[in-house]
């Protein structure tokens, strides 16, 4: 009887998988905003050594202007996504060549670019990137001294070694991953708190010392993945036995959120499309609204109904943890605000957007799995984020599906 359940649960799944798939295919108004990192790259402890399908790279191009991503890592520099991109493509010069440089915004939505490869950054000051340049610096002699009273036994050599790997010097988003010393720890899930709470105090350090230099309101911590936000604070997703928790955390403009970053998306897909930008042409981050009530009215007030389109957003990174009153929950992510809005538009303006989950749990990085444990540990029954496909498999699952709707979805607007 359990075989037969599975079979006709199954069955159920691609049907609706399929329903969703053309319906994807015959819109006349799609909008993909995706994520980047654990969806079509899988997670690794060294974003060095990520890596992307060549296909998928021309997928995306198909797609055309119906399609952004939207990401908390960068477009460009050593770690960036362009070169990744040039990796899997063999070229520096091709992906400029032929557009084929992934289009939207980067971290968390400063980082605007266009498929050339063009990037753009408005309403970013010359004195915060600035300050941004020397965070790494600023970084160094704190982890040295976290790592040496942490590790007492490491040798200078090797902790050389994992300040590598764990202090990204990006320009917008400075980050302290810890990946590299988590591996040192194994399943000492003690240690790794005592890893995440020593960074967490060392990055609001960095904060202090930006506001200490006139940047009173220029910064906050993005902690990824996090249990939601409380009093203008992301929460630590603290190490558990059998879930690694927070992985890393970033220094980002205040400001920057996913959800600001639809609004700047919407704003330049319709302004694309109709020749009239909703919000203004020069729309950025800054003048974004702070709530989701905000945000939602002001599309509602200055965008058509015809002008909207159906919108699929698809992230991998969205949490839900049951307090201890065994009451409430926390819920977080930071791919869940930016999913949210989309499914509140979505019924705001009566349009049956999509929520795509990819599950990336099957990379380096362990995570709470939809294989093992169903959606525990990433949503609940009482939460509102609802998904409409689940990709169990991770993101070559997604990549294969992705692929084959840019295929039909091509063919179908070039017989329409």
């Amino acid at each position: 009887m359990e075989i037969k359940r599975k079979i006709i649960i199954n069955m159920e799944y691609l049907a609706s998988n399929l329903n969703e798939q053309k319906q994807l295919i015959s819109s006349t108004n799609i909008l993909f905003i995706q994520d980047i990192d654990g969806v079509c790259i899988p997670l690794v402890k060294d974003p060095m050594t990520r890596e992307l399908e060549s296909n998928y790279i021309y997928a995306v191009k198909e797609f055309a202007e119906e399609f952004f991503v939207l990401t908390c890592g960068e477009h460009e520099g050593p770690r960036g996504v362009n070169r990744i991109i040039e990796r899997s493509l063999r070229s520096t010069t091709e992906p400029k060549n032929k557009e084929l440089y992934l289009r939207g915004l980067a971290a968390c939505g400063v980082e605007y670019q266009d498929n050339n490869g063009e990037i753009s950054f408005e309403g970013v000051s010359e004195l915060e990137l600035n300050f941004l340049s020397k965070v790494p610096s600023l970084i160094r002699p704190k982890f040295n001294f976290i790592v040496k009273n942490i590790f007492p036994e490491l040798s200078q050599e090797d902790i050389n070694f994992h300040a590598a790997k764990s202090i990204c010097e990006t320009r917008f988003s400075p980050t302290i991953n810890f990946n590299s010393l988590f591996d040192l720890v194994h399943k000492d899930s003690e240690k790794r708190k005592l890893i995440q709470i020593s960074f967490e105090k060392m990055m609001n350090e960095i904060i202090f010392k930006a506001e200490s230099e006139g940047l009173k309101n220029s910064f906050f911590l993005h902690i990824s993945p996090n249990l939601g936000n409380k009093n203008g604070r992301e929460t630590i997703k603290l190490s558990s036995q059998d879930d690694i928790g927070s992985t890393d955390i970033q220094l980002l403009i205040k400001g920057a959120v996913k959800d600001s970053g639809v609004l700047f998306l919407l704003n330049k897909f319709i302004a694309d499309k109709t020749g009239k930008a909703p919000f203004g042409r020069n729309f950025n981050f800054r003048n974004s609204p702070n709530s989701v009530t905000e945000k939602v009215n002001l599309c509602k007030r200055n965008i058509q109904r015809e002008d909207m389109p159906l919108i699929v957003g698809v992230g991998d990174t969205v949490t839900s943890k049951k307090n201890n009153d065994e009451k409430s929950y926390s819920r977080g992510g930071s791919d869940r605000s930016f999913l949210e809005l989309i499914q509140i538009l979505g019924n705001e303006f009566g349009i049956k957007n999509k929520i795509i989950f990819v599950d990336s749990s099957s990379g380096e990085v362990e995570r709470p799995s939809t294989k093992k444990t169903g959606l525990l540990g990433i949503s609940d029954v009482h939460d509102n984020l609802k998904f409409d496909l689940v990709f169990k498999n991770g993101p070559k699952e997604y990549i294969s599906w992705f692929i084959e709707l840019a295929n039909e979805r091509s063919n179908f607007k070039k017989n329409s």
